[in-house]
């Protein structure tokens, strides 16, 4: 690995990167000898967020005597990935099992010589329960498997029901999606609507402009990397076009400039602050986190549609690694291959109001049809199955978290918080862009 891309790799956690190369890329030297009673094994896993593994792990420790689960889960993506670097960079730390986001995959894909090739461990044997695409995101150029996928992220849209109505806008999920434009929804026709309703209630469209730009940027071909992993940004006219036009409706009252995965504890989805909300299938248990804290339920009027501006997209999932580290690299594997089998990912999707990567836990969710009682009884299946339709991963470079969290995220809040013009934004993007990135 040439030097230069490792001081980008380690900067995201803001580590010294010959400690990586110190760490080196060899076996952890663990024991492949089978957990039982006898020889009883502790396995240590670190997710982050809203996974929905608790009732999984006891199960688990259930169906395998000898096994214990020590899990840790971490308060968000960013934080678990400047966890992950940096015991990555210290050559120890890591759990036995590890929940990598697809923002950082890229990232991990620098380093993957750390992790166990778990075509060892039957990998290849099991592709085919995921869709295709998310298989290979797991896969290296060299074709060692170092992640087993858990969810994906295809897109659609909330909406509140009460705030609609209160606008004059239908209310009904499927009219809403024919009124965004159905098939042929267009990130223009997101934006106008977003000023009607401005124009009815005075009141802002959407939370906060970095999600909106995050949603358009991954329905790119390309999005901040080249699919040959150059940077994409500077130059790049469609990216600028589309950053305009999210100014331009940012300018124009629709954001609620709101705090990213805070929402002022929950309050801005039970006050009236915002109306819309793009809508990974994972945000859906985001949401209802939030409504939890600040005491709202099914009354707040939160509903989803099958429809999303610009057409299929997804944002995020994760993967379940196991580092070269693990003392216990079998038993890791064995235990990230049934966690991520279709049977344990519909249970996980139930708890954590997520969608599955496998083929049969989708098929198994859309027949169930059990409705989601927090969003107005909608068909989540049906709905995200919808949505995952013609769905391209799109190619995420070694600093792609960073750039939509460190570059793009403060740009945008110059325009949320009126400070200054598409241009000065979009200035401030690219100089943070040199300082944090291409010069770090």
């Amino acid at each position: 690995m040439e030097y230069s891309r490792l001081r980008k790799i380690t900067a995201l956690a803001g580590v010294a990167s010959l400690a990586i190369v110190a760490s080196g890329c060899g076996g952890g030297g663990g024991s492949d000898e089978a957990a039982s009673a006898d020889n009883p094994v502790t396995l240590t896993v670190t997710t982050f967020g809203q996974f929905g593994y608790d009732d999984l792990y006891a199960e688990y420790e259930e169906q395998n005597p000898g096994v214990t689960i020590e899990a840790n889960n971490i308060d968000g993506s960013a934080n678990a990935r400047v966890d992950a670097f940096t015991k990555l960079a210290a050559g120890s730390g890591l759990s036995d099992v590890v929940a990598v986001e697809e923002g950082w995959l890229g990232s991990i894909m620098e380093v993957s010589d750390q992790f166990v090739d778990l075509n060892e461990y039957g990998a290849a044997d099991i592709k085919d329960n995921w869709v295709d695409w998310k298989f290979e995101q797991g896969t290296d150029p060299e074709g060692r498997v170092i992640g087993l996928g858990t969810d994906i992220g295809p897109q659609a849209l909330c909406f509140n029901r009460e705030l609609f109505d209160a606008a004059g806008l239908p209310t009904d999920r499927e009219e809403v999606a024919e009124l965004f434009g159905g098939d042929d929804a267009t990130w223009e026709t997101y934006f106008d609507l977003g000023r009607q309703y401005n124009e009815a209630t005075g009141k802002a469209w959407y939370d906060q402009s970095s999600f909106v730009w995050n949603s358009m940027v991954n329905q790119m071909d390309e999005g901040y990397y080249t699919a040959d992993g150059e940077l994409n940004i500077e130059g790049n006219e469609a990216m600028r076009a589309q950053f305009d036009l999210l100014a331009a409706g940012t300018a124009d009252g629709l954001s609620a400039n709101q705090k990213q995965f805070d929402w002022g504890k929950g309050k801005a989805f039970v006050d009236g602050s915002f109306a819309v909300h793009v809508c990974p299938a994972w945000m859906l248990g985001t949401i209802k986190e939030q409504l939890e804290a600040a005491g709202g339920g099914p009354e707040t009027g939160w509903d989803v549609a099958d429809v999303f501006p610009g057409g299929a997209s997804n944002w995020g999932g994760a993967f379940l690694s196991v580092p070269e580290s693990s003392e216990h690299p079998a038993e890791a594997a064995k235990l990230a291959t049934w966690l991520t089998d279709p049977e344990q990912m519909v249970k996980q999707s139930a708890a954590a109001n997520n969608f599955p990567s496998t083929l049969e836990a989708q098929q198994k969710i859309v027949a169930d049809a059990v409705p989601n009682e927090l969003f107005n009884d909608a068909p989540y299946g049906e709905i995200f199955a919808s949505r995952a339709e013609g769905v391209v991963a799109q190619f995420k470079g070694p600093q792609d978290s960073e750039i939509q969290e460190n570059v793009f995220a403060p740009a945008l809040k110059i325009l949320d918080s009126d400070a200054g013009t598409a241009d000065e934004a979009w200035n401030e993007a690219l100089q943070l862009l040199n300082d944090r990135v291409v010069n770090n």
